[in-house]
């Protein structure tokens, strides 16, 4: 056995032996840049609490590597074409794993911020470099039974992160949760080079690093808007920023327009079915981000549950995205496309849908059929739109194919955290003023219960503080009753909100699905 891989798949006279093992490689690159994210959530509450972070300082830890990670997965992925897709991964793992260990060690907001934007940047090499090494290491008829099985880990990585950081959690503290990336990372690192097989276009000319540039301005500036508008207010950075995102987007079409090689053929848009595959991807990444945003909340603050506990009851999401990947190998080949797609992003609907009811009185019992059809919708809807998606690059494009169907994702996943974040945020402030009258709560308490529930929680902490140490009996009890007001203001304000944010979501899905239905051809052209 060879210690490096040095030979390309082209050159082997058969399909690469060891392409399996292969793909085990690119699917645990990509596991811990996707559990990154979704592990902070959980992380949060003690990385605030050690760090005395904001709400902004927090907003931008969890952004601050969306950023980058969105902005320059273009790029990146036209060079990793051009020079080397295995070298690409490998450099992406060194600085996500250099950025772990920074973020493990630094004290500061803006440390941990600026940690997470080196992430982003190792991601932005990581992410497209997988799937256009999973293109060219499987022959064609194989290639969309792999990229179930990437669509597959990425889902199971949305709810692993939590599990796997709540674990951590336990006896660690938040550093923790950025240094199990090196190891991890090490490994992936290895096993890239023992068993991925180097690969470059065959044929590529100049780089178009003018249209490169610009994909990068007007999408860092479109993520950037879509982060600080919805949450910190339209002032004038946000406004820059869109007026930034909508030139830097008409500029990038008109050069790639005119370019003899562009780094993205803007007229693919114009198939109805590459157009279908990517909007499908983005609003279905709306609404699973938006949903996983809240519902770890309402996990841990309103049902009280620990990290690793909410970790634990994330897992039916995880199993369920197996069972939806498996009928989608089956269905797909029989139905066609626009058959599985669409049924997925409409049971992604009826999850949301489902989440409506959620009230005061809910328990976690009625979060685990939601959790498992959102867990099937996943396996069902996205392998396909990722095929459709890589099978309308040629070879030579194939990092561009990945960076494109990353892009879809990540822009529709930031924003479903913006957006329905921002309305989640706005309904739980507007329901705690109603919930909390009578309470006899100052107006400055209720000014910063409304901030989050985190704080409408520690707002009623502080008054059952306070009633421990009341002077007479008569005050305690007074206070008491007031902080156990509080306690269930806040949590009926935030399950409210829930519901009301899972209905905007579900409106929205909805009609994207038939928006979708639409667009996509029965059968995808082979």
């Amino acid at each position: 056995m060879r210690l490096v891989m040095n030979e390309p798949v082209e050159r082997m006279e058969g399909p690469y032996s060891r392409r399996w093992w292969a793909l085990l490689v690119l699917c645990l690159s990509l596991l811990i840049i996707v559990m990154a994210n979704t592990a902070l959530t959980v992380a949060a509450p003690d990385m605030t609490q050690d760090l005395g972070l904001t709400s902004s300082d927090l907003q931008w830890v969890i952004d601050g590597y969306t950023v980058p990670y969105a902005a320059l997965m273009l790029l990146l992925g036209a060079i990793g074409d051009k020079y080397s897709r295995r070298g690409a991964l490998v450099l992406g793992l060194v600085v996500f794993g250099a950025g772990s260990v920074a973020g493990s060690l630094v004290d500061s907001g803006a440390g941990v911020i600026a940690a997470r934007a080196v992430m982003g940047v190792g991601a932005a090499m990581i992410m497209p470099a997988t799937l256009s090494l999973l293109a060219a290491t499987f022959p064609r008829a194989e290639r969309a039974k792999a990229i179930v099985l990437w669509t597959a880990t990425a889902g199971i990585a949305i709810a692993a992160g939590p599990l796997v950081a709540g674990a951590l959690l336990e006896n660690h503290g938040w550093a923790s949760t950025f240094l199990i990336n090196v190891p991890v990372a090490a490994l992936a690192i290895i096993g890239a080079f023992t068993l991925v097989p180097p690969s470059k276009a065959a044929r590529h000319g100049r780089i178009d690093y003018v249209g490169g540039l610009l994909s990068v301005v007007w999408i860092g500036a479109l993520v950037y808007m879509i982060i600080q508008g919805p949450h910190f207010g339209w002032d004038a950075k946000a406004v820059g920023a869109a007026v930034v995102a909508g030139v830097g987007l008409v500029a990038f079409v008109a050069w790639e327009l005119r370019h003899p090689r562009p780094v993205l053929d803007v007229r693919r848009f114009l198939n109805r079915g590459f157009a279908g595959s990517n909007l499908a991807v983005a609003l279905f990444f709306l609404a699973v981000f938006g949903a996983f945003y809240y519902l770890t909340q309402h996990l841990q603050f309103v049902l009280g549950y620990d990290p690793l506990d909410t970790g634990v009851r994330m897992l039916p999401l995880a199993g369920a995205v197996f069972v939806g990947s498996a009928l989608t190998g089956f269905l797909t080949p029989r139905l066609g496309m626009k058959v599985t797609v669409t049924a997925g992003m409409a049971f992604g609907t009826v999850a949301l849908a489902l989440l409506t009811r959620v009230d005061a009185a809910s328990g976690y019992g009625d979060l685990v059929a939601p959790l498992v059809i959102l867990g099937v919708a996943i396996g069902l809807a996205l392998s396909p739109c990722t095929d459709a998606i890589m099978g309308a690059f040629p070879e030579s494009e194939l990092g561009v194919g990945g960076a494109v169907n990353d892009t879809s994702l990540e822009l529709g996943g930031s924003l479903g955290i913006a957006l329905l974040g921002s309305v989640l945020a706005s309904s739980y402030s507007s329901n705690l003023a109603d919930a909390a009258r009578g309470t006899g709560l100052p107006a400055s308490a209720l000014s910063t219960a409304q901030d989050s529930v985190g704080a409408g929680y520690a707002v009623a902490h502080g008054i059952a503080d306070r009633a421990a140490h009341a002077t007479t009996p008569q005050q305690g009890a007074q206070l008491g009753e007031a902080a156990r007001r509080m306690t269930d203001a806040v949590g009926s304000a935030f399950s409210d909100a829930v519901a009301h944010t899972s209905l905007v979501g579900a409106a929205i899905l909805a009609a994207g699905t038939v928006l979708v239905a639409v667009l996509l051809p029965r059968r995808a052209a082979r």
